[in-house]
């Protein structure tokens, strides 16, 4: 399966219960190579201008930020 975002667009991050995060926009910093663990839900390096951290996320917790064309 290929990746259904790419580096440079903007992504919001489904919240999860167990998962702090900071809210709002974060931009797609690299595409993981898929795994054997789960090849149909990718994972991609993100960051959020308010974290000084980049973070990996699940295809599947990202969503096209809304009003926001990348």
């Amino acid at each position: 399966m290929s990746h259904k975002f790419h580096v440079g667009q903007t992504v919001e991050l489904a919240p999860r219960l167990l998962r702090s995060s900071a809210p709002g926009p974060y931009e797609i910093r690299h595409l993981m190579p898929v795994s054997d663990r789960d090849p149909d839900d990718p994972c991609y390096r993100i960051k959020s201008i308010a974290e000084k951290h980049e973070r990996v996320a699940l295809e599947s917790d990202l969503m096209l930020s809304a009003g926001i064309f990348s």
